[in-house]
């Protein structure tokens, strides 16, 4: 993977981190450990192409989603 792409991976993530840090009012620090316990990043890395296309209160729903599906 090129820098290009890697850094435009660490901009979308850091998007969904401070965006899902808001919305829940957690620190950043909280929602990047809760990304690493649940594959949250990894996921949107790899299915970046997709999702960085999608509006910050549906990355939420789905970042909501994903970790109640993995709780299980």
């Amino acid at each position: 993977m090129n820098n290009k792409k890697q850094q435009d991976r660490a901009i979308f993530l850091s998007f969904c981190i401070e965006q899902y840090a808001k919305a829940k009012s957690m620190a950043a620090e909280d929602v990047v450990n809760l990304f690493e316990q649940y594959g949250i990043a990894e996921h949107f890395c790899e299915f970046y192409d997709v999702l960085h296309t999608q509006g910050g209160q549906w990355l939420i729903e789905e970042i909501d989603k994903m970790i109640n599906e993995r709780r299980k």
